[in-house]
């Protein structure tokens, strides 16, 4: 009989695959067109349901009957890799896809994701990235302290658009909308290698190098996008 773990990695790696899949998408077409929007919500889609999975299989990790992975012989480890990051992971996953989505639908009204709505989400990021962090420095692993520092700074650059008093310019929520959903891939991308790397490359699964790719290929695209999406001052009047 499958094991409930089993049946939510089945589950994880389809929707997974459907975000990893259209992630590409709205990178590839043209912004603001109906493919961009079609692809893009199949990805954040795809992605948010693939965060919830991985914390539920994050959950399973902790404090689940079984033991996962048991040639795992470091158990605190296992724990902060496969749980605890794992269950961060998720959530940021989940936290830059509704960001991604909402700061296009609030687009004219930043006080809307000052409600609790919206408040709430990133401060479950928050707390998670802070223990992801702390466990991490525990344990003596430095991967989980670097990726819960991404989510922190993320989360802060999110709440200085949210809360900056008075206006801003017209279309400074492109660049935020962007940044998000691309950090949605980079913490979608990590998540599944924490998941799938352990059973396909077991040798290089704390290899710092296959860890950054993710990410130095994220952040390359959020600066190029923010480049290119930086909205330019309207000329004074004479």
């Amino acid at each position: 009989m499958m094991h409930l773990f089993e049946v939510i990695v089945y589950f994880h790696v389809v929707a997974g695959t459907i975000g990893l899949v259209a992630f590409w998408g709205p990178v590839a077409t043209r912004k603001g067109s109906r493919p961009h929007r079609k692809w893009g919500r199949a990805s954040c889609y795809g992605f948010a349901a693939a965060g919830t999975l991985a914390i539920a299989m994050a959950l399973l990790s902790l404090y689940g009957p079984e033991e996962r992975i048991p040639s795992f012989t470091d158990r605190e480890l296992f724990a902060g890799l496969f749980g605890w990051m794992m269950l961060y992971l998720g959530l940021l996953t989940l936290g830059f896809a509704d960001y991604g989505l909402s700061v296009v639908k609030h687009a004219r009204d930043r006080a809307a994701l000052r409600s609790p709505r919206y408040q709430l989400v990133i401060a479950a990021v928050i707390v998670s990235a802070l223990w992801c962090g702390y466990f991490g420095l525990r344990v003596g692993h430095p991967l989980m302290p670097i990726v819960a520092a991404i989510g922190l700074v993320a989360m802060v650059l999110q709440q200085v658009f949210i809360w900056k008093p008075g206006d801003v310019l017209p279309r400074a929520y492109v660049g935020e909308h962007f940044r998000a959903l691309i950090g949605m891939g980079i913490s979608a991308y990590t998540a599944f290698l924490s998941v799938g790397l352990i059973r396909m490359f077991p040798d290089h699964v704390f290899n710092p190098l296959i860890w950054a790719g993710p990410s130095s290929i994220g952040v390359g695209l959020i600066i190029y996008f923010t480049i290119q999406t930086k909205p330019k001052p309207r000329p004074a009047k004479a």
